[in-house]
């Protein structure tokens, strides 16, 4: 990974941009691609997308997808004394909340404040379950309610958890928000990679960094009906299963830095998913298999059904506990993931189609 890679993606992580919030995020994300892109361009409700155009006018067109929001909480109460209760954006894990730093963004700016925890000296030891969501607060340093509002902060600011990416290892990555901050950057890669080699590939190439896939995969399905692609692979990360108390007979098989996968069964075209086998055969990329037997939970169950139909597969970099503050992913596996996807864009022939089989 370069230098500015490298920078470009810890921006990414740094940069909040929770579900129905995300700006920022793709004002960092539309900044890079617009760099070596052909077309840059954004909808109504946030999504980005960018366009490296393939080697005839009429060239058909594969559409790279990654989701660019993130979990997080929202001020849902401001009680007289300036605490502040929540709920969740998206699947945030009220396990792990307790005594962690959040950024509220509110009117004016970034507010850090942190989810009280009582003193273990003061709790009730014979109760010591997870608490609720509405029992989690956010205290800001306020002394009333009226400091909150002086501060910026209002019923309905979103927030999240206040931790920046680090490095564990020279490949073993550490932050909040790598699901799916990490598939804008791989798609930016692939995109910056095709745009700069010699020979344009036969197919035009759209990489689509949509919002409020943590919700229900809304931004996908409004973009994919927006540009009508050919074909569609989308990116996001999935469970790695080798961390101590995880079954492998229940969660499957799936190791960090044994690299990238690709799912087979609902959403997933049987022809897409063999073409991108072909090519991780043929460049030597390391590739490890998931099944999907009713739905994958990504953006690919909204981008397949879009009007006729949209021939999808979905590929995934191994991640360690998601949906935390905490994340963990291998930059090996990052690696080989940008260039299965460069190798399977550039192996498309302009006359290649998926269809029934029948």
């Amino acid at each position: 990974m370069t230098t500015s890679a490298h920078d470009f993606l810890f921006e990414l992580l740094e940069t909040p941009s929770p579900t129905g919030f995300e700006t920022a995020g793709q004002r960092v994300w539309t900044q890079y691609v617009d760099g070596f892109a052909d077309d840059v361009d954004s909808d109504p409700y946030g999504t980005a997308w960018a366009v490296v155009h393939g080697s005839h006018d009429d060239a058909p067109r594969l559409m790279l997808d990654a989701h660019v929001d993130e979990i997080g909480y929202m001020v849902r109460h401001i009680t007289d004394e300036g605490m502040i209760y929540v709920n969740r954006i998206g699947g945030s894990d009220r396990a792990i909340a307790r005594g962690q730093r959040v950024r509220i963004l509110g009117d004016d700016g970034e507010v850090l404040g942190v989810v009280g925890n009582t003193a273990i000296h003061l709790r009730d030891r014979s109760d010591e379950s997870i608490p609720k969501v509405h029992e989690l607060f956010v205290d800001i340093g306020a002394d009333s309610a009226d400091d909150v509002a002086e501060r910026g902060i209002r019923v309905g600011h979103p927030m999240v958890m206040d931790m920046s990416p680090a490095h564990l290892t020279d490949s073993r990555i550490t932050a909040r928000a790598i699901d799916n901050r990490l598939g804008g950057f791989i798609m930016a890669e692939v995109l910056r990679r095709l745009a700069e080699q010699d020979e344009p590939a036969a197919w035009t190439c759209v990489a689509t960094n949509s919002v409020q896939e943590e919700i229900g995969g809304h931004g996908a399905k409004m973009i994919t009906h927006r540009l009508q692609p050919d074909a569609a692979v989308a990116f996001d990360v999935t469970h790695a299963t080798d961390s101590p108390g995880i079954s492998a007979t229940q969660h499957g098989q799936i190791k960090l830095g044994k690299g990238p996968t690709v799912t087979h069964g609902t959403s997933n075209h049987p022809q897409v998913v063999e073409r991108l086998m072909q090519a991780a055969e043929a460049h030597d990329i390391a590739l490890q298999h998931e099944p999907s037997s009713r739905r994958t939970g990504t953006d690919t169950d909204s981008i397949f059904r879009v009007r006729a139909g949209v021939p999808s597969a979905l590929v995934s970099v191994p991640l360690r506990y998601m949906h935390s503050t905490v994340e963990v992913a291998d930059t090996d596996d990052i690696e080989q993931c940008i260039n299965w996807l460069v190798a399977f864009v550039n192996d498309l022939e302009a006359d290649a189609a998926f269809d029934s089989g029948l």
